[in-house]
């Protein structure tokens, strides 16, 4: 994706450790790097807002950006969030640093015309976020260190969390770090869904368990808008819809397990997922037991 290929343009002596290419994520992209003590002049401007989290930093490290004939220091403990808007560019970074490594997000200004659409807002794209460094921010930072598990350890549904997690980025930035901030007015209330769209959602995922669900298709049902429909689902349900949907998998695999002579690896394509290893972490992490495990014992 293009957010991936600013990253390799912005930090080309970081080593890329891994990224969200191959995942089919539309709607956000992602790459973790580890940075390394370095100085020199980056040759891209920012085509999407960065968010970038430090996962393992250090009290020490220390990055400085040069932009627009201002420095900034961004220290590199871990947690420590830094923002960089549509259209930025570092006139020069220096980073002092033995080893840091660092989840960076790149949200599409796509993701902040789609709220200001479902929300008659007023329209604030990515050049309005803040230049930002040292922010912490919790919600931020759960929203990574989500893409960052999901990013390498898939699920059947990542690619729903890539879409949802996007747009609940996008909405924390507008709200708490864009230059011109939402009243507090526009907010939405998580109401749960009622019963009849959620009967309505309930009933299009058992048809759909075998096909690629997005979350976008279950708002459609619902007559919501995404991020609206997320909300009032997860309040709702207890869980947001992609964790749902992967729940619902599992337990549609482990009928086939138990019933169907089907091999580990047509189970898993079954199921969604992109291959029989990401299949087995996640049945695993669920229950407690490998699919082969789980399939000895239900015979």
């Amino acid at each position: 994706m293009q957010g991936q290929t600013q990253g390799n343009l912005k930090y080309p002596e970081s080593t890329l450790l891994s990224s969200s290419d191959g995942l089919g994520w539309a709607t956000i992209s992602a790459d973790l790097r580890t940075h390394r003590s370095w100085q020199g002049q980056p040759s891209t401007v920012a085509s999407h807002v960065e968010v970038t989290v430090a996962v393992r930093g250090s009290d020490e490290a220390v990055a400085t950006c040069k932009v627009a004939g201002k420095w900034h220091p961004v220290p590199l403990q871990t947690g420590t969030i830094w923002l960089n808007p549509v259209g930025a560019k570092a006139d020069e970074i220096r980073i002092s640093a033995s080893e840091v490594r660092a989840l960076h997000l790149y949200v599409p200004t796509s993701a902040f015309a789609r709220l200001s659409h479902d929300y008659n807002l007023p329209l604030l794209p990515g050049n309005s976020v803040r230049y930002s460094s040292g922010v912490q921010d919790e919600m931020i930072r759960q929203i990574g260190l989500s893409m960052l598990s999901e990013m390498e350890c898939p699920t059947a549904a990542g690619r729903m969390l890539a879409e949802t997690s996007s747009l609940f980025l996008a909405a924390r930035l507008m709200q708490a770090h864009a230059e011109s901030m939402i009243a507090d007015g526009a907010s939405v209330s998580a109401q749960r869904l009622e019963n009849g769209r959620l009967k309505r959602v309930l009933a299009y995922v058992e048809e759909h368990i075998d096909d690629d669900v997005t979350v976008t298709e279950l708002a459609y049902v619902a007559c919501l808008s995404v991020f609206h429909f997320t909300r009032a689902f997860a309040a709702a349900m207890g869980v947001p819809p992609h964790r749902y949907v992967s729940q619902r998998r599992l337990e549609a695999a482990k009928a086939l397990l138990a019933t169907n002579r089907s091999s580990l690896s047509e189970i898993a394509l079954k199921s969604r997922f992109s291959s029989q290893s990401s299949f087995t972490r996640a049945f695993k992490r669920a229950t407690g037991v490998t699919p082969a495990e789980y399939r000895q014992k239900a015979r």
